[in-house]
C-alpha cells in the first residue's frame, strides 16, 4: 500500500465534513468544523493530475450555509447533491444543494426545488440512478428521525421531495406517533448506506443508546421500457447478522464531538432475534419508497441526470408528468404537483383543424445583410426576462427592419452550416407550438429554467419544433429572441421547421398583418418577406441519440426512412416542395390507435393522417423509439400515440384565446427518461385593467381570430357556424 501525502495549502483540518468522487476523477469536500467554527469552503482535487493539489473552489450561484454531519453523494453525471447537516447553533437543516461543474470548468452551486420532509443530520443517502435515497438522521436534543420521514427520496427527475405518502407539500418533522413497523425499523442515525448497481444497502448506527448491528439489503429494479414502474420485493441479505445492544454513555448528537469512538464497547450484553415481521417491515419501506419513485434523468435547472455512458439505454416515458398549480403562476410556492400520467382525462383530446389553412402567396428573395457585433445580444437583454418581460405599452416593435435583415442573415449562416436532419445528444428540453405566444415562453422559462448562463443552458439544450409564429399576439417577439438564442448559443438552442414557417401560411394567419401593425407597412412587410427568407433555411428535423426523432408533423404517407429526410436540400419553400416536405409539415396522427393505415386529412385536399402501425413500421425500419411531434393542439399540452411510440407536444396555453388547453415541454435526460412539464392558461384578470392598453391587446387578438377557420376538438364535433363554441379557433 502505498501512501501519498498531498502538499501545499489545502482544506485544513477539521470533521464531520462530507467527500466524495465527482465525474470520477475530481475529490470534492465541503464543510465541517475545524475545532473552533463549522465551515461552509468547498475544496477539489482532480486525480487525474498529479502532483496532487487541493484547490478552493469559488463556485458560483446558491451558496450553502456553513455546516457539518451532512451527507454528500454524487449521481453518476457529476452532480453532487449535498443534503442537510447541522448548522452552528446546533439546529438541523432540512435543504439541499447541489454542485456541479459546467463544461467551461466553473462550479456552481444550486438550491434544490420541493420541500424536504424533515430536517436532519447524521443521517445516509446514496443515489440509485436519479434517485437519492435518504435514510434516518438526527434531530437536535439527540433524537433520531422518525415517523415518515424516516425515510425519504429526493426525485430529481422532478424536482421534488417524496415520501411514502408521494409528493411532500411541508416541512412535518417527525412524527413519534407513528406505529407503523416498517418506518420503526429505520430509525437510526450514523448509520451507513451504499449502492451496488441496482441494489441498496444499509449497515448498522446508531438508535438511542443502542449500537445496532444488522445489515439490510434493497433491490432497486429498473423501469421498464413502457415506463411504467414495477418495483420488485427487496429481500433481507442471507448473511444478516442480529442487531445488539452495548453499554455506553448517552448519545447525544449535539455532544458528538467530544465523544471518543474508543469508549463504545463492542461487547453483547444481549442477543435480539428479528422477527418476521420485523423482516418484513425492512422489506416493505424499500419496497414503499420505491412506489413513489422516479427514473433517471433531469430535475429543474441543475438537476440534469444521466446514466453512464456506455450503458445501452431505453427510451421511457416518465410515469409522473410535472405541473405548476393553478394558483400558483410566476411562483412556484412548493406548490409543484406531480400527476400520474393516467390522471390526464384530457390527453386524447386534439384540437383537429377543420377548414384548408394553405393558401398562395410567393416570397421574395433580397439582399442579405452583415450582421453587426452585439444585436443578439440586444435581443436577449430586451426579452429573456421570464418574470419581468411586459409588452410594449404602444405595441411597437423594438428592431427596426435593418436590425431584423441583419438577425436573420447571421442566424441563416447558422442553419446552413447545419444538416437537414440535427443529430443532437440528451440532455435536451423539447418544446412545441408557440404561435406567437410570448408570454407562456417565458412562463416555462421561469418554471422550468431558461436558455442562459444565469439559467441552465450550460449543461442541457433546447429543441423546438417550430411553429413559432401566427394566431398569437407576439410572432416577432417569439421569431426574435429564438434567432437571437441560436447566434449565441448554436451548439445549444436547435429550431427546425413548422408548417407556419411558410409565406403562404403566416399571410392568411397574422404573421404578416403583425409585422405591418407593429413596424408599419413599409418595413414591417419587408422584415415579413426576410422571416420567410429564413424559414425556408431551418433544419427539419433532429435526432437525439440516434433513438428519438423529431418533427413536426409527422411522418404521412410518403416518409419510410430518415435519409428521405437527410436528403432535402435547403434552402427550399413550401412551392418546391415534395410530398415528403409536405408530410413532414402537415400531416397527423389518426383520431386513435385503433384507426390504421392512411386516412384523408381534415386540414385540406391532399394530406393525410396516419395510423399507428404506420409508427412502428417506421421505427422499426429506422431503429427508432419513439417519434416526438408538435403541429397540433393537444389539450394537456402532450399526448400519446401508438401506445407511447409518437409524442404529440403543444406549448401553447388556451390556444388562440378560445381552447382553454394547457402547454407543455419534454425535458429528456441522458438516461432518455422523458418528462413532460406543464403549465395551464393564466386566470382572467378579477376586475377590469385601468389601462386601456390591455384591452387594445385583447380587442387585435380577437380580430385575429375572426379571420381564422374554426378546429373542432376531437371527439366534441361542433357545427360550423358555432363560433361561440370554443372550438373556434
Amino acid at each position: 500500500m502505498l501512501l501519498v501525502v498531498v502538499q501545499g495549502q489545502g482544506p485544513g483540518p477539521r470533521y464531520g465534513h462530507v467527500l466524495d468522487l465527482v465525474a470520477q476523477r475530481y475529490l470534492v469536500t465541503f464543510s465541517g468544523n475545524d475545532g473552533k467554527k463549522v465551515l461552509s469552503d468547498a475544496w477539489s482535487l482532480d486525480t487525474a493530475q498529479k502532483p496532487y493539489v487541493w484547490t478552493k473552489l469559488n463556485a458560483e450561484g446558491d451558496k450553502p450555509s456553513a455546516r457539518m454531519y451532512a451527507t454528500a453523494s454524487a449521481r453518476s453525471d457529476g452532480m453532487l447533491l449535498l443534503c442537510g447537516g447541522r448548522d452552528t447553533s446546533g439546529m438541523p437543516l432540512e435543504d439541499a444543494y447541489g454542485l456541479l461543474m459546467h463544461k467551461n470548468g466553473q462550479w456552481e452551486w444550486t438550491l434544490t426545488p420541493g420541500v424536504s420532509p424533515s430536517a436532519r443530520y447524521q443521517h445516509a443517502a446514496v443515489f440509485v440512478g436519479a434517485r437519492l435515497h435518504v435514510t434516518g438522521g438526527a434531530l437536535k436534543g439527540g433524537r433520531v428521525v422518525d415517523g415518515e420521514a424516516a425515510v425519504a427520496v429526493l426525485d430529481t427527475a422532478a424536482g421534488v421531495w417524496l415520501d411514502r405518502n408521494g409528493l411532500v407539500t411541508s416541512s412535518n418533522g417527525s412524527n413519534s406517533q407513528t406505529e407503523d413497523p416498517s418506518l420503526e425499523i429505520m430509525r437510526r442515525c450514523r448509520h451507513s448506506m451504499s449502492s451496488i448497481g441496482s441494489r441498496l444497502y444499509v449497515y448498522g448506527g446508531l438508535r438511542g443508546d443502542v449500537l445496532l448491528d444488522d445489515f439490510l439489503v434493497a433491490e432497486n429494479s429498473p423501469f421498464h421500457t413502457d415506463g411504467n414502474y414495477t418495483g420488485s420485493t427487496p429481500e433481507r441479505g442471507s448473511n444478516m447478522t442480529t442487531p445488539r445492544t452495548n453499554d455506553l454513555c448517552p448519545f447525544d448528537p449535539i455532544s458528538h464531538d467530544d465523544v471518543s469512538e474508543s469508549s463504545i464497547s463492542t461487547d453483547s450484553s444481549m442477543d435480539q432475534e428479528y422477527t418476521q415481521g420485523q423482516t418484513d417491515a425492512a422489506n416493505s419501506v424499500w419496497q414503499t419508497a420505491q412506489t413513489h419513485m422516479s427514473t433517471p434523468k433531469e430535475m429543474m435547472g441543475a438537476w440534469a441526470n444521466s446514466e453512464d455512458s456506455d450503458v445501452a439505454r431505453d427510451v421511457q416515458l416518465h410515469p409522473r408528468a410535472v405541473v405548476i398549480a393553478r394558483e400558483a403562476i410566476g411562483n412556484l410556492g412548493g406548490l409543484v404537483r406531480q400527476l400520474s400520467l393516467d390522471h390526464f382525462e384530457n390527453e386524447s383530446k386534439r384540437m383537429m383543424p377543420f377548414h384548408n389553412e394553405m393558401s398562395s402567396c410567393p416570397g421574395k428573395r433580397f439582399m442579405r445583410q452583415k450582421s453587426p457585433q452585439g444585436l443578439h445580444k440586444k435581443v436577449i437583454s430586451t426579452l429573456l426576462q421570464p418574470r419581468n418581460w411586459k409588452p410594449p405599452a404602444d405595441r411597437k416593435f423594438f428592431l427596426d427592419a435593418y436590425e431584423v435583415g441583419e438577425l436573420c442573415y447571421a442566424a441563416e449562416q447558422i442553419f446552413m452550416s447545419e444538416p437537414t436532419v440535427l443529430d443532437l445528444k440528451a440532455p435536451i428540453k423539447v418544446f412545441g407550438d408557440l404561435h406567437g405566444q410570448f408570454i407562456d415562453l417565458m412562463r416555462l422559462f421561469d418554471e422550468y429554467g431558461f436558455p442562459s448562463s444565469a439559467g441552465d443552458i450550460t449543461y442541457i439544450d433546447y429543441l423546438f419544433l417550430g411553429d413559432y409564429v401566427d394566431r398569437g399576439q407576439h410572432s416577432l417577439e417569439t421569431i426574435t429572441l429564438l434567432l437571437a438564442l441560436k447566434i449565441n448559443y448554436p451548439e445549444n438552442v436547435h429550431l427546425i421547421r413548422g408548417n407556419h414557417e411558410a409565406a403562404d401560411v403566416n399571410a392568411l394567419f397574422g404573421f404578416r398583418l403583425e409585422c405591418i401593425e407593429r413596424m408599419g407597412e413599409n418595413d414591417g412587410l419587408w422584415a415579413w418577406q426576410r422571416f420567410n427568407v429564413l424559414f425556408n433555411h431551418l433544419p427539419l428535423a433532429a435526432l437525439i441519440e440516434q433513438k428519438i426523432i423529431c418533427m413536426h408533423g409527422g411522418i404521412g404517407r410518403s416518409i419510410h426512412s430518415v435519409e428521405q429526410i437527410e436528403n432535402i436540400e435547403r434552402p427550399i419553400n413550401m412551392d418546391g416542395g415534395s410530398v415528403v416536405l409536405m408530410d413532414l409539415l402537415w400531416s397527423d396522427p389518426t383520431e386513435n390507435d385503433s384507426v390504421e393505415g392512411l386516412r384523408p386529412n381534415a386540414r385540406g385536399p391532399g394530406l393525410v393522417t396516419f395510423g399507428p402501425d404506420r409508427v412502428t413500421d417506421f421505427c422499426k425500419r429506422n431503429k427508432l423509439q419513439l417519434i416526438i411531434r408538435a403541429h397540433e393542439c393537444v389539450m394537456d399540452g402532450f399526448e400519446r400515440f401508438a401506445q407511447g411510440q409518437l409524442i404529440t407536444l403543444f406549448s401553447a396555453t388556451n390556444y388562440c384565446g378560445t381552447a382553454n388547453n394547457a402547454g407543455a415541454l419534454l425535458v429528456i435526460g441522458r438516461g432518455l427518461v422523458i418528462v413532460p412539464k406543464l403549465i395551464h392558461p393564466l386566470p382572467p384578470p378579477l376586475e377590469p385593467e385601468p389601462s386601456p392598453e390591455p384591452f387594445r391587446e385583447r380587442h387585435w387578438m380577437q380580430e385575429l381570430n375572426n379571420q381564422r377557420p374554426p378546429t373542432p376538438t376531437r371527439g366534441r364535433p361542433q357545427p360550423d357556424h358555432d363560433r361561440s363554441s370554443l372550438a373556434y379557433i
